[in-house]
């Protein structure tokens, strides 16, 4: 239950942040967004790694780097794809990727869930799903983007990247506190800062209003990688990562409440399979 618990803290930060940068990005670019909101988190998980304390060891950085390597490259190819693509599909394919990977690896290397947690995260897989859809837009048709060869590439690729992060993360042994993070921070904010040098002229900056919704961001998203990480030495990686990876479930949530936007069909059948989900997940056997 700790796992869960610690999963379903990841998934709100996430969706969360999420929802703040997707605010904040309607007045500077992705990228400028990040650009903010990365340095942000690496000097707060280097405050709160010196808090918590713990072991420095090699593996433990190693794996904290790897983890950020991987979750740079997949906000790069994810915006690259979003900024092309269709939303409509874009997104819940990145979400599915995610989602099914780590759980896919978890069960290939040892997990062995109960027949009520299998239930569940095939549940949880088809929640991110519907959950991540854009059922406003339509994929073909004059004036709205097409999924090329290439598209599919940045999304099916970001997907993995991300799945690749929560692996890496999920590597990471007991007592090590919160350093293997703030790695994973230090090495994400450099990737983002590679991409920004290679696409400076295309960067929409952040207005100075912004700053202090960014830096809170990168507050949040803190502690959301700090729970997962906590989660995946307390419970299954299958387990641990197919939670977390509800996370657009959240950032619904969210619109509905803060902005009062309307839920499709689709994405309210999805909120329900992803509040099912953790039930399953959550229950013994």
């Amino acid at each position: 239950m700790i796992a869960v618990a610690l999963a379903l803290l990841a998934a709100v930060g996430y969706g969360l942040s999420d929802f703040a940068g997707g605010a904040a990005s309607r007045r500077a670019s992705a990228l400028g967004v990040v650009a903010v909101t990365y340095p942000a988190s690496l000097v707060v998980s280097l405050i709160a790694a010196s808090i918590v304390g713990g072991d420095l060891t090699a593996a433990s950085l190693a794996w904290g780097a790897a983890a950020g390597v991987a979750g740079g490259i997949a906000v790069w190819w994810f915006y690259l794809a979003l900024a092309n693509g269709p939303m409509s599909v874009v997104s819940p394919v990145t979400a599915v990727v995610v989602a099914g990977i780590p759980v896919l690896f978890g069960i290939a290397t040892g997990d062995r869930p109960g027949l009520l947690a299998y239930l569940g995260i095939v549940v949880a897989v088809i929640a991110v799903g519907l959950v991540s859809r854009e059922s406003d837009e339509t994929v073909t048709g004059v004036g709205h983007p097409r999924f090329t060869s290439r598209i599919a590439w940045w999304t099916v690729g970001s997907g993995i990247a991300f799945a690749l992060s929560f692996i890496g993360l999920g590597q990471v042994g007991t007592g090590t506190g919160l350093w293997p993070l703030a790695a994973s921070r230090a090495t994400a904010t450099l990737v983002v800062w590679l991409v920004i040098a290679f696409s400076w002229r295309t960067v929409v900056w952040p207005i100075r209003s912004l700053l202090p919704i960014l830096i809170g961001i990168g507050v949040i998203d803190v502690i959301a990688n700090g729970a997962l990480l906590f989660a995946y030495q307390h419970g299954l990686l299958s387990l641990v990562s197919v939670i977390a990876a509800l996370y657009p479930a959240v950032t619904v949530l969210l619109a509905v409440i803060v902005l009062g936007e309307r839920v499709s069909r689709v994405k309210l059948l999805g909120l329900l399979a992803a509040g099912l989900a953790v039930a399953l997940v959550s229950l013994p056997g």
